[in-house]
């Protein structure tokens, strides 16, 4: 989907409970960004030590990688992607241990940016470390 005419997000996966249990919906995507365009984190959020930017809740994560090379932008060029985590449905208060739930959001979408960063071969797997980095930065 990366080099897809005007294609500068989309749909990576869904993720859905098997029928006749209780619906959890998680929705994973993808979007080219800018990167100075970034602003404050809301306070739901920890930022992690991992990639240029990952942010966590306990409802959401999102990880950017710059992506050099491979089959993103010309030589010489940096794509800035982010890859989101989301728990899709009616915002409510987190229920059991927030901190797990950020750590989960995080590993999650730590490995579907690892994945994307191996298939668009970017240098150095995009700056992402092989195993997901929980740690405040």
């Amino acid at each position: 989907m990366y080099n897809a005419p005007h294609g500068r997000s989309g749909d990576i996966c869904r993720i859905y409970t098997p029928l006749g249990t209780p619906g959890f919906d998680l929705r994973v995507t993808w979007s080219q960004v800018d990167p100075d365009a970034t602003g404050s984190p809301a306070s739901k959020f920890t930022a992690l030590k991992m990639g240029e930017r990952t942010l966590a809740a306990a409802d959401k994560a999102v990880v950017q990688f710059g992506c050099k090379g491979g089959k993103v932008a010309g030589t010489g060029q940096v794509a800035h992607l982010d890859v989101s985590v989301e728990h899709w449905a009616t915002p409510t208060e987190p229920e059991g241990d927030v901190k797990a739930l950020k750590d989960a959001y995080a590993t999650v979408a730590h490995s579907f940016a690892l994945a994307m960063a191996k298939e668009l071969g970017c240098e150095n797997n995009g700056g992402l470390p092989a195993k997901p980095v929980l740690d405040p930065a």
